[in-house]
């Protein structure tokens, strides 16, 4: 428990060291949130032209694609956040300083979380969060507690999702030195198909996407949910089983920690 204690307070210092330098330039971080906000703000602008033509997509009306996009953004959002060290990380593997991060008394995880943190992304989360509270106030939905515990689970387990990705790409740098590219079509593309509902693209990306990554559980099943096509206990908590996707991702983490090899650098 103190071991667990102290990683925290490590992490929470890592975190001010990193706020604190970026308030030292304030325009820049002012303008580059701006900037994350705008850049998801032309997302929205698509949605919105495709609804002036179309009514409805699969049954799903402009206000429920808004609240499934602003979901599917505010958890990705809140992972990139904070899991910004393991985007940056084949950086971190081609300059040796993974061998220093190696040698210190504190877990490697903690550590290269803490190298970064990317409060910038506080201008995409805004924009979520205007979308979230707009397809609330134009969707008919019958709020209780059971759904706002709904959404607080979706928040959980779609940022564990998230950083699981973002984890498996920082342990791909430990065979291949720079990160690839090819997992942005995990990370930054189911940002982007993730706005709207996953069952609209068939029934076989609807099984890859519940039982292989699981994106489903983190938005498309508890939507139905809290939109009230669904009405069984059972979807509130799916997020939550989300979360055992941190499971083969961690092991896989520690499987590349110790097949790692210096870069030499």
């Amino acid at each position: 428990m103190n071991k667990i204690r102290f990683s925290f307070k490590l992490y929470l210092h890592y975190v001010s060291i990193n706020v604190r330098s970026m308030m030292q330039y304030k325009t820049s971080f002012f303008l580059t949130a701006l900037g994350q906000f705008m850049v998801s703000f032309n997302v929205f602008l698509g949605i919105f032209f495709m609804f002036m033509r179309f009514s409805s997509v699969e049954g799903f009306s402009y206000s429920e694609v808004l609240l499934c996009f602003a979901i599917i953004l505010m958890e990705f959002s809140i992972a990139e956040m904070f899991a910004r060290g393991f985007d940056c990380f084949s950086g971190v593997v081609r300059s040796g300083e993974f061998d220093r991060i190696m040698v210190r008394p504190q877990n490697e995880i903690i550590q290269v979380l803490g190298s970064k943190f990317e409060l910038t992304r506080i201008g995409r989360m805004l924009q979520a969060v205007v979308m979230f509270v707009y397809g609330i106030s134009k969707s008919d939905i019958s709020w209780s507690f059971p759904k706002i515990l709904t959404v607080i689970f979706m928040l959980i387990g779609g940022a564990s999702v998230f950083f699981g990705l973002f984890l498996v790409y920082a342990a791909l740098c430990f065979f291949t030195l720079d990160g690839l590219e090819f997992m942005n079509v995990f990370t930054d593309g189911a940002r982007e198909f993730g706005k709207y509902p996953i069952g609209i693209y068939g029934e076989k990306v609807l099984l890859f996407t519940t039982f292989v990554i699981p994106y489903a559980l983190i938005q498309y099943y508890p939507l139905l949910y809290l939109l009230g096509h669904r009405t069984s206990a059972f979807y509130i908590f799916l997020p939550l089983f989300a979360c055992l996707f941190l499971v083969p991702t961690m092991l896989f983490w520690k499987f590349g920690v110790r097949h790692y090899a210096s870069s030499g650098s």
